[in-house]
């Protein structure tokens, strides 16, 4: 098997287990507790609040600075964030149009309470449109919250001038960066962000812990009660084996990223930064011999900047879930989009926000390499996936696909 679904989750790094088990042998106290046990695992547990916020250049050591709200994943901290930053009703919300379902989801409950909700259009690329963001922004909302990187095709958004434009409108930002975290650099504090989510599972860590950072000084309205646990904003137990693997995981993303990255005070990386990054020269690669072997392949985003791990491609022509389950056969896992969503029949509505024509929605399929894919892994995959796709042409009669009418740029 290749595994080329690393945006869904990615494989446990031994390392990360190797300190998780440490960690559940030696802390086995609560770390509510108040006996030594207890200290024990608090101090524990706050040493991997602290360096993760920082990891993402946030400020927690500070007294009555940031906050870093331990969740049990990227969903929750995403709801967390909508529904502890968006207040009472009536008020506005934007959000882009190419959210994760755990944004549309909690910005639809919203909604059904009486919120107006703003879905602000993409380019054709993805990225999302400033004339549309200012013109939002100028009537005023109570949060706007846009993803750092696209769970579906990569896309990276501008968020240094997003934030500013936020900034400007006195508007909280809020930020997913599940998909980006761990990969490209995140500067929350230069930002301003108000809260920025990300997650474990996405850099090799262990699946049921994330976070949701908080500027300091940013209320949230807890979605849970009952306990004094992060102070009341999110109780419950916190687990320091899991809260550990995180932070060994995530230190681990870094070190492999900043080898070949070099960013600036900001967060901004420069072009050769990007064109060094290990996943985005396995990704480039497994993009540049699809494209050589279907030459009629198109891949979405390919002018935007995008993360370096993901490559949505469409082979035209083909049916997007033959050609999952036909390559799952073949031994190579993929998807259509995320994992949340897939039981779902519908097209991709971040393709269609895109104003994908309907060859590409309904053909295309995600590819993403991650720390353990190889370069033989790429190359074999390359083959695989080519023989796959022309085979279910021959077999559909369908040999008249159109050519790729866009230059696919990579990006790391």
């Amino acid at each position: 098997m290749i595994y080329l679904d690393h945006c869904s989750t990615t494989p446990l790094d031994p390392a990360v287990a190797a300190a998780m088990v440490a960690a559940a042998q030696a802390l086995t106290g609560n770390p509510a507790s108040q006996h030594r046990f207890g200290q024990a695992a608090r101090r524990r547990l706050e040493a991997s609040r602290e360096r993760l916020a920082t990891l993402v250049g946030a400020d927690a050591g500070a007294v009555r600075g940031d906050r870093l709200i331990f969740t049990s994943g990227g969903t929750e901290s995403n709801n967390l964030a909508l529904w502890g930053l968006a207040g009472e009703p009536p008020g506005r919300i934007l959000i882009s149009s190419v959210e994760h379902p755990s944004i549309n989801g909690p910005a639809e409950a919203l909604r059904q309470i009486g919120f107006d909700i703003v879905r602000l259009p993409v380019d054709a690329d993805g990225v999302i449109r400033f004339d549309a963001l200012r013109e939002a922004l100028a009537r005023g909302a109570r949060v706007a919250s846009i993803q750092a990187g696209n769970h579906e095709t990569g896309v990276r958004q501008p968020l240094p001038e997003i934030a500013a434009l936020c900034d400007q409108h006195q508007v909280p930002l809020h930020v997913d960066a599940v998909q980006a975290a761990g990969k490209v650099p995140m500067a929350f504090r230069a930002w301003n962000l108000a809260a920025m989510t990300f997650t474990a599972h996405k850099v090799h860590g262990p699946t049921g812990i994330g976070a949701l950072v908080v500027r300091a000084g940013v209320a949230i309205r807890p979605l849970l009660w009952g306990g004094t646990q992060q102070l009341g904003t999110r109780p419950g137990t916190e687990s320091v084996m899991l809260a550990v693997g995180f932070e060994t995981a995530f230190e681990l993303a870094c070190t492999r990223a900043s080898r070949s990255r070099i960013a600036n005070t900001d967060g901004l990386e420069t072009e050769e930064a990007r064109s060094s990054c290990p996943l985005g020269r396995l990704r480039d690669r497994l993009e540049a011999g699809l494209m050589q072997r279907l030459p009629g392949s198109l891949v979405s985003g390919a002018a935007a900047k995008r993360l370096p791990h993901v490559l949505n491609i469409a082979f035209p022509g083909v049916d997007r879930q033959s050609l999952l389950l036909a390559l799952d056969a073949q031994g190579i896992a993929c998807s259509t989009g995320p994992a949340c969503q897939s039981g779902a029949s519908e097209p991709s509505p971040v393709l269609r926000a895109m104003h994908a024509a309907p060859e590409v929605v309904h053909s295309a399929v995600r590819l993403s390499v991650g720390a353990t894919t190889t370069e033989n892994e790429v190359d074999d995959a390359i083959e695989r996936i080519a023989t796959t796709v022309e085979r279910l042409r021959k077999s559909s009669g369908n040999r008249g696909f159109p050519r790729a009418n866009r230059v696919s740029r990579t990006n790391g």
